[in-house]
């Protein structure tokens, strides 16, 4: 019988590929022993639940403010968004 105390998984963190069928019988459905917020997220893909979600809307802004905001780069929606709030809480 093989030994059932040896790693399922390598040094660098992926299963081995040399898994017994004693190894593998131990194996057990991921809805057994994940949580709910887990298997949900697997389950619908993408990114995880967010506790306060973004709205999808569509906003007309001027060529000029989008393309400048757009030139900063990756996050530019997000830091348009926190130059909105800081507007909102200076108004």
């Amino acid at each position: 019988m093989a030994q059932l105390n040896r790693p399922l998984t390598t040094e660098d963190g992926e299963l081995r590929d040399d898994l017994t069928k004693e190894e593998l019988d131990r194996f057990k459905p991921a809805s057994d022993v994940l949580p709910a917020k887990v298997l949900a997220q697997l389950n619908r893909g993408g990114r995880p639940i967010s506790d306060n979600p973004k709205v999808s809307t569509t906003v007309r802004f001027d060529a000029d403010v989008l393309a400048a905001f757009k030139a900063t780069g990756k996050g530019w929606q997000t830091r348009m968004n926190n130059a909105l709030k800081e507007w909102l809480a200076t108004h």
